[in-house]
């Protein structure tokens, strides 16, 4: 009998266990699972192969669950959203890269045989525990009968509580579960349909080279895309005096070098990471918030910002120093170069995950691409990852002049707390964050003033906001955005509403990132 009882506790944890962190606590353990009885109650029914086949099922629906659920809890603490399977594989393999890069493989390995041993260990627990309640049957006659009827009576509560009705005794969670990752699947797909058709229609397809950006020619323009740079950084009282000094700072710094700039809000499709959607969507003009949208892009017609922009004789760059692994998806982009990681030419020590310091990386942009004579203006795509997580540890800003190979960055390649140190402590990792931010912004700034003189427009804005536990949840999905560069060319900006200077007010109201291809192609366009 105690054996069976344990079977019964270990099947009601199966079905009652929370997906998100804010949920697990002994109060939600507590909650009746509508699931239990019918589930009981077939299990002391069947027989014979029905019982190995049922027990079978039974095991792999609860630890699959038990898996989907775990993968929510990540994701809601990452991207404020729940896993969706049809299109979040993507995020299994860049977890684990992640990992690798902050903890070290080894400890990775660990940590993934160590899940797996745990999901088998589960399996085979509640294969045991459907067989010690399955003897609880009674073998025949009018016992089994009644058996049976209350299986079909006991099939009403949960049905109820999916169709939304009220449920006193307790809570159909497995089940409603399943519903609507079922539900978001199936949604997944159609909305992947609409968004192919979407994409096959451009209205800059047939535009002709002289009207691409002619109010542009000859300038350089830079996208700068700044990592975890979210509003947060300006408006959680954690972030903000620092983020607000470094501002006002670079505004004084780049009105010397004779340069405006403008700021306001964007609304990144995502939060917490998928830097690669932000790229994807401020470039194309479109949404890009899940993988299958993203594969759905590279296969389409529509023309990229850098494809637009080489066509009208800019010569388009990807600066890419996260990029340690093959990246076809360049060649759909548009651009005439790609420097990755080993392309940048670093020499010095990584810093943890991030490949190398941002300084580092724009210094070698402007070596490779920029300082060659006589070349075309140049359109570039800048990933900045100094202010990725893990945020440990943080170099100065240094003279320019001596960055050399990146060997001078060894000094603070090891230095500070190490990522398995500093994140068990989430205080010390939001005080990394902000100094990470500000050394970003730092960077940038320097670099924009460096290249005055050459009168280039920056387009510098965050990719995302951190995850919530880091920001707070202050700010939503909007991300800072700056456009700097000659007055006259700023200036054409006037009309969009947003904040002369590097300050954006909260009162700017916030642009889907989808939209500032378009809108900022017709700012420089034509008769604008």
């Amino acid at each position: 009998m105690t054996g069976s009882l344990a079977g019964i506790a270990l099947l009601w944890l199966g079905l009652i266990l929370p997906d998100r962190a804010a949920e697990i606590a002994p109060g939600a353990l507590a909650v009746f699972p509508l699931e239990l009885p019918p589930v009981l109650l077939g299990l002391m029914l069947l027989r014979g192969r029905a019982l190995t086949a049922a027990r079978l099922l039974l095991a792999a629906v609860l630890v699959a669950l038990a898996a989907l659920r775990g993968a929510d809890i990540a994701a809601y603490a990452a991207f404020a959203r729940p896993f969706n399977p049809a299109l979040d594989g993507e995020l299994i393999p860049a977890a684990a890269r992640l990992s690798a890069g902050t903890i070290g493989t080894p400890l990775t390995l660990l940590l993934c045989l160590a899940l797996a041993a745990a999901i088998l260990g589960l399996g085979l627990a509640l294969w045991w525990a459907a067989g010690r309640v399955a003897r609880l049957g009674p073998a025949r006659g009018r016992a089994r009968a009644g058996l049976a009827a209350l299986f079909l009576l006991a099939l009403v509560p949960p049905a109820l509580a999916l169709a939304g009705r009220p449920a006193p005794l307790g809570d159909a969670r497995a089940t409603r579960l399943a519903a609507e990752h079922l539900r978001d699947t199936l949604a997944a797909r159609a909305d992947l349909a609409r968004f192919r058709r979407e994409a096959a229609r451009d209205p800059y397809a047939a535009t002709p080279p002289a009207a691409i950006l002619p109010a542009l020619a000859g300038h350089d323009i830079f996208v700068v895309f700044v990592e975890s740079y979210g509003r947060t950084a300006l408006e959680n009282p954690l972030y903000r005096p620092a983020t607000e000094a470094r501002l006002a700072a670079a505004e004084g710094e780049l009105a010397r070098a004779g340069l405006a700039a403008r700021s306001g809000w964007l609304t990144a499709p995502m939060i917490g990471g998928q830097s690669w959607f932000a790229h994807g969507t401020l470039l194309s003009g479109l949404r890009i918030d899940s993988q299958a949208r993203y594969g759905a892009l590279i296969a389409s017609p529509r023309l990229t910002f850098p494809r637009l922009a080489r066509r009208a004789g800019w010569r388009s760059v990807a600066v890419m120093p996260a990029i340690t692994l093959a990246w076809p998806e360049a060649r759909y982009f548009g651009y005439d170069t790609v420097l990755v990681a080993k392309d940048l030419g670093y020499r010095g020590e990584p810093f943890n995950w991030v490949t190398m310091p941002d300084q580092f990386t724009l210094a070698s942009f402007e070596r490779q691409a920029l300082d060659p004579a006589p070349r075309p203006p140049v359109i570039a795509e800048i990933a900045l990852i100094s202010s990725h997580a893990p945020w440990t540890p943080i170099p100065p800003l240094i003279p320019w002049a001596e960055v050399g190979d990146g060997t001078v960055f060894d000094r603070w390649a090891t230095t500070g707390e190490s990522p398995e140190v500093l994140w068990r402590d989430p205080e010390k990792v939001r005080a990394q964050y902000g100094r990470a931010i500000d050394y970003a912004l730092a960077t940038t700034f320097s670099f924009a003033a460096r290249r005055a003189g050459t009168a280039p427009l920056l387009i510098v804005l965050g990719d995302h906001q951190p995850a919530e536990f880091v920001s707070g949840g202050i700010g939503g999905q909007d991300v800072p955005v700056h456009v700097i560069g000659p007055p006259e060319l700023v200036d054409r900006l006037a009309g969009w509403g947003w904040t002369p200077g590097l300050r954006p007010a909260a009162a700017v109201a916030p642009r889907p990132m989808a939209a500032f291809r378009d809108r900022f192609l017709a700012a420089f366009g034509p008769g604008s």
